[in-house]
């Protein structure tokens, strides 16, 4: 298991769609060794996803696990591995909310998701997965589910005028307010 070079925008790998993985790969020794190391490198960066994509692999393989934690209100949610994923929207209106990502640091902006899903694909294993995924898990899948398909956060965003640097939405949320800022108009 090692902790992967986390691909940044501009890196085709984010741009081209992942390939599925065939069913005679899913026991594969070459299979099992990426997802120990999306596992190690998600946990290394402290997200809560990350996708075979974001370290440069093609194939259609996503991770995540948030813990529990007041920074992840929604969670806990167990590790899961994704193999060839499907996702189903539930019917509904799309709700708005913050995302950043690995593979774009330092940014965020609200982004619209569906607030449910149903997840469709293999486990680790290749045993069917099946489960309906809501609110912050919900986000997650649709992020990571995008990755496959070389889509990033920043294509979502239907207003760019909420796209802003981490530590400055982190100091705006928090209510700090910094006087040299306030000074310029």
């Amino acid at each position: 298991m090692a902790v992967l070079d986390i691909v940044r925008l501009g890196h085709p790998a984010l741009r081209t769609p992942a390939q599925e993985v065939a069913p005679e790969e899913i026991g594969s020794e070459t299979l099992q060794r990426l997802i120990d190391d999306l596992v190690d490198t998600m946990r290394a960066a402290r997200s809560v996803g990350l996708s075979a994509p974001q370290v440069g692999a093609g194939s259609q393989v996503f991770v995540y696990e948030v813990p529990e934690s007041p920074e992840f209100p929604g969670g806990p949610v167990p590790l899961t591995v994704v193999v060839n994923p499907m996702l189903h929207v539930q019917p509904g209106r799309q709700v708005y909310d913050w995302e950043g990502c690995t593979s774009v640091p330092d940014l965020r902006g609200l982004v619209p998701r569906h607030p449910e899903v149903r997840l469709l694909g293999l486990g680790r294993d290749g045993e069917p997965l099946d489960r309906q995924a809501v609110g912050l898990e919900a986000r997650i899948v649709q992020h990571e589910h995008d990755h496959l398909n070389g889509v990033v956060f920043l294509d979502r965003m239907r207003d760019l005028r909420s796209l802003a640097f981490s530590a400055e939405w982190e100091s705006y949320l928090s209510g700090e307010e910094h006087s040299e800022h306030a000074a310029v108009v």
